[in-house]
């Protein structure tokens, strides 16, 4: 009787957990901390066009992923701050090359014009090729109060995370298959655990490291972040079918034209659906063991199935 009580104070807690609000103050602490961190130097505009993509809005899921997993391992917010700010502009780098001509070849971005597209294509290459550059250097550099092998573990998989075993490789595949039609759901999953959901689940781990966290709850936490990255693209795939472009920010309908495989072309969308929930459901139930406090993880996995953009 106890435990079901118990049970029922908790459910009750998490529902008064304001994920709105607490997305809205990550973000704003997120942004400020990227704002700091590029100023303008020169030659001048090379630093804008990485301020322009990097600051062009967007959910900063990752880096506030990174930050909600620190705490939630006893960190703080300021000791993940840099690696948070690193992971979105490693993120903004692999937008900025995505949507080159050479890539997916978009005009849209987050509701504005794409880098190359305001820049030109040259400048958005090297404007990721910095951002790339910078976001080790600010890792090292701009990390306090953290021991200097947990920080040199981070670099690390960081590197490993944006290389060919993760999301190089996964860009690779994604460009090799476009355009066939006997893609499995095997080379789908494989495209999306290393472009998509490598980065996600490395925003996770990334924090965890950080506040020195056990290989067990790094295991644990992978596994949620493995779950919610694959949950993501799915969702993802879903949307490009059934959201307006002034909902996605981008254009709507680019997997179907250029004929890339996807999960609805191959489940239909009430099994792809389902399967995003069903991931969600099991990322979640890793953090049990957490109680309330990873009442951020969980509602964040929650909201990766019911967004609409």
């Amino acid at each position: 009787m106890v435990q079901t009580e118990d049970k029922e104070t908790t459910q009750k807690q998490a529902a008064l957990f304001d994920l709105v609000r607490y997305l809205k103050e990550q973000k704003i602490l997120v942004e400020e901390a990227l704002d700091r961190s590029l100023p303008i130097e020169r030659p001048a505009k090379i630093y804008e066009s990485m301020r322009y993509s990097l600051l062009a809005g967007g959910k900063r899921l990752r880096p506030i992923l990174c930050l909600a997993t620190c705490e939630l391992m006893g960190g703080s917010v300021a000791m993940a701050m840099p690696t948070a700010c690193a992971l979105e502009m490693i993120h903004t780098m692999s937008l900025i090359h995505d949507d080159l001509p050479a890539m997916d070849n978009d005009d849209y971005r987050r509701g504005k014009l794409t880098n190359h597209k305001v820049y030109g294509d040259d400048i958005a290459i090297l404007a990721g090729d910095g951002l790339l550059a910078y976001s080790f250097e600010h890792v090292a550099l701009e990390t306090k109060d953290v021991p200097a092998d947990r920080i040199l573990k981070v670099i690390a998989r960081l590197g490993n995370t944006v290389g060919a075993a993760g999301l190089v490789g996964g860009q690779v595949l994604d460009l090799e298959s476009e355009g066939k039609t006997d893609i499995t759901v095997e080379t789908l999953s494989f495209i999306h655990t290393h472009k998509t959901g490598a980065l996600l689940e490395t925003s996770v781990v990334s924090g965890a490291i950080l506040a020195g966290a056990s290989d067990t709850e790094i295991n644990q936490l992978s596994r949620y972040a493995q779950n919610i990255g694959l949950a993501f693209q799915i969702v993802d795939d879903i949307l490009d079918i059934t959201a307006t472009d002034e909902q996605l920010g981008k254009t709507a309908g680019k997997d179907l034209a250029a004929q890339k495989a996807t999960y609805p072309s191959i489940w239909g969308l009430e099994k792809s659906q389902a399967t995003a929930q069903e991931l969600v459901d099991e990322a979640i139930a890793q953090l049990d063991d957490y109680g309330l406090a990873a009442e951020p993880l969980k509602a964040i996995a929650r909201f990766i199935v019911t967004r609409n953009h």
